[in-house]
C-alpha cells in the first residue's frame, strides 16, 4: 500500500500526469465565498455554478452531508465537491467539520477515481474554516482511498 503525497503548492495546479481529482470540503448551506473555493473559482467558474445548482435543487438531488459532485473543467481534470461541513461558523455544536460526512463522501470519491483511473489531489481538506483536525481526517483518506489504490497528493500552499 502506498501513502499520502506531501508537497508544497497550489492544489488547483495539480502536479502529475493522466485524469487528476481535485478534492475540497463544502458546507451544506449553499454558500461559496470563502477559504479554498476562492482559488477554485478564480480557475474555472464550473464547480461553484454546478455546487450551487445542487444546493438549490437539493430538494430533487442527493446533496446532503457526504454526497460527492463531480464537475469536469479540462480534458483531464475534475473537481469534487464533498459535502462535509455542517454550517459555516463555529458556534454551540462546535466546529463545523464533519468527520462522517467527509468518511461518506470519500468513499464516493475512490469509486469515481477508480473508474476515471485517476490521482486524488487535494489541500488539507476539513482543517480549515471547517476547523477540523489533520490527524482526524488523514486516516480517512488513508483507509477510503490509498487502501483502495487510489494516488492522493495533499497541498501545503506556500
Amino acid at each position: 500500500m502506498s501513502e499520502i503525497t506531501y508537497v508544497r503548492g497550489d492544489a488547483t495546479a495539480p502536479q502529475g500526469k493522466g485524469v487528476k481529482l481535485i478534492v475540497h470540503v463544502c458546507n451544506d448551506l449553499g454558500g461559496w465565498g470563502k477559504g479554498f473555493v476562492l482559488a477554485l473559482s478564480r480557475r474555472w467558474p464550473e464547480p461553484e455554478a454546478a455546487y450551487r445548482r445542487w444546493h438549490r435543487e437539493r430538494a430533487g438531488n442527493d446533496f446532503a452531508l457526504g454526497a460527492a459532485q463531480f464537475v469536469q473543467v479540462g480534458h483531464c481534470l475534475w473537481v469534487a465537491n464533498i459535502v462535509g461541513q455542517r454550517g459555516m461558523r463555529t458556534g454551540s455544536k462546535g466546529v463545523p467539520v464533519r468527520y462522517e460526512a467527509i468518511d461518506t463522501a470519500l468513499g464516493a470519491v475512490a469509486a469515481r477515481a477508480g473508474e476515471l483511473g485517476a490521482s486524488v489531489h487535494m489541500p488539507r481538506i476539513g482543517c480549515g474554516l471547517a476547523g477540523g483536525t489533520w490527524p482526524r481526517i488523514e486516516p480517512l483518506i488513508e483507509r477510503r482511498l490509498i487502501s483502495a489504490g487510489v494516488p492522493v497528493t495533499v497541498y501545503d500552499h506556500d
